[in-house]
């Protein structure tokens, strides 16, 4: 596969879960993740608060963030670029600490729980750090950590293709759901950290 045409599914992927919160929003009956959970809990409305926060802030965040890293885009619109990384800063930091609180009622006990947590921390960090490090003109380390975000707002693609592969795999809901809590981002941060380490930082040939 040409670097050209994975960009593309890159993107189109990003873009197709990113519209996905909206279905949450036109529809009054339960549907996806929501079918799992308690009736007591989907009446609660400071978790409902926190999901539709982090499901819609998500969204957002994962459908502008890719353009932060087309290299000739962000050279030729660098305002754009920089008002665009804004709006991903607050999407994504809404989302995470969103994460973070709904991660206490995971389906899947202790081990889904932690691993959401653990995504949610690792996500508002990353993020908070490389805006840190763009006010203080560090924009290799700004360009690093920002990918290591992207990673980490990502894994909402990647549990969408993994959570039904592997419930087909376990025949068993919650022991999948246990799975992707860590599946679903942990590869995504390790392959973030191997871009990190080269030394152009890019997604696109030129």
């Amino acid at each position: 596969m040409t670097r050209n045409a994975f960009w593309v599914i890159f993107v189109l992927a990003a873009i197709s879960i990113g519209v996905y919160p909206l279905f949450y929003l036109f529809i009054d009956q339960p549907v996806g993740l929501l079918t799992t959970k308690s009736t007591g809990l989907l009446a609660d409305p400071l978790w409902k608060l926190g999901f539709y926060t982090h499901i819609l802030a998500g969204g957002m965040a994962l459908l502008i963030g890719w353009t932060q890293f087309h290299a000739s885009w962000r050279a030729r619109h660098l305002e754009l670029h920089r008002q665009t990384g804004k709006a991903y800063l607050i999407a994504a930091c809404m989302s995470s600490l969103a994460g973070i609180y709904i991660g206490f009622f995971a389906t899947g006990g202790l081990i889904s729980s932690l691993g959401f947590i653990s995504l949610g921390l690792i996500w508002f960090l990353t993020t908070t750090l490389a805006y840190r490090a763009i006010q203080h003109r560090q924009v290799v380390q700004h360009q690093r950590l920002m990918i290591v975000s992207y990673a980490a707002c990502f894994s909402a693609v990647t549990l969408r293709i993994e959570l039904p592969l592997l419930i087909w795999l376990t025949g068993d809901f919650e022991t999948a759901y246990r799975l992707v809590a860590w599946l679903c981002w942990v590869p995504n941060i390790l392959v973030a950290w191997v871009i990190t380490r080269q030394d152009v930082i890019s997604t696109q040939a030129h």
